[in-house]
C-alpha cells in the first residue's frame, strides 16, 4: 500500500535552514592563537553539549562552561572567555534556497515547521535572521526537554503542526535524525544540499 503524501513539513534548522561559515570559527582560533578546531570540540562535547538541549542550562552557562574548559588547557581565562564571545557575535546565515521554498511551501497551504536542537538562545536567532515570521511552528528541544532524535520529541512536533506522523515529512542532514524521524512514523529525507528541493516538492502534497 502506498504511503499517503505529507501535508506538513519540518525542516531542521543547523545545516539545512541555516548554514554556518566555518573561516568564522578559524579565524577567532587563529587570531587568539588557539588549536584549529578546538572551540568546535569542546562546545560538541556530548556532557556539555547535552544538558543545554534540553533547557537544564542557558546558552550563556554552556558558552561560559566552554571557556572555562578552554582556560583548563593553558590559555589565559581572560583570553579564552574573549575568544568565546567573539566566536559567539556571528550566529550563522539563512541559505536563500531553503527560504524561498519553505515560502513556496506556504503559500500553497502546507504548513512548515522548524524542528531542531537548539538552546534558549533559539528565538534570538531567528528575530536576528529575519525568520520569526517565517515559519508556522517552532519545535526547540530546550524547551519542550527532550531533543532529536527521540520519538518524544517528533511526537511534539507533529502535535505542533496538528499533523500526524504519517502525513509529516522531515528534511534534516544527520543520518541519526533521519532515522529517528522514521522510528516515530514520520517520512524523512536526508538533506545535502539544494539539489534535494526536487524531491522534497514532490514529496509534498501540492
Amino acid at each position: 500500500m502506498a504511503r499517503e503524501r505529507a501535508t506538513a513539513l519540518l525542516v531542521d534548522f543547523d545545516g539545512v535552514l541555516r548554514r554556518w561559515d566555518p573561516a568564522v570559527a578559524a579565524g577567532v582560533e587563529r587570531r587568539y592563537g588557539l588549536t584549529p578546531g578546538v572551540l568546535g570540540d569542546i562546545a560538541m562535547h556530548w556532557g556539555r553539549l547535552q544538558p543545554v538541549l534540553v533547557g537544564r542550562v542557558s546558552h550563556a552557562d554552556w558558552m561560559g562552561s566552554v571557556a572555562d574548559a578552554l582556560a583548563g588547557r593553558a590559555v589565559d581565562p581572560e583570553q579564552a572567555r574573549a575568544a568565546v564571545a567573539e566566536w559567539q557575535e556571528y550566529r550563522g546565515e539563512v541559505d536563500p534556497d531553503v527560504l524561498a521554498f519553505v515560502r513556496e511551501v506556504r503559500a500553497a497551504g502546507i504548513p512548515v515547521g522548524l524542528a531542531t536542537n537548539a538552546t534558549d538562545l533559539l528565538d534570538a536567532d531567528l528575530a536576528a535572521l529575519g525568520l520569526t515570521d517565517e515559519l508556522d511552528a517552532v519545535v526547540n528541544s530546550s524547551a519542550i526537554g527532550v531533543h532529536k532524535p527521540s520519538k518524544e520529541y517528533f511526537q511534539a512536533a507533529c502535535q505542533a503542526l496538528r499533523t500526524p506522523p504519517e502525513r509529516v515529512l522531515f528534511v534534516d542532514d544527520d543520518d541519526r535524525m533521519i532515522s529517528g524521524a522514521r522510528v516515530a512514523g514520520l517520512s524523512a529525507y536526508r538533506w545535502s544540499g539544494p539539489e534535494g528541493l526536487r524531491y522534497v516538492r514532490a514529496a509534498l502534497a501540492y
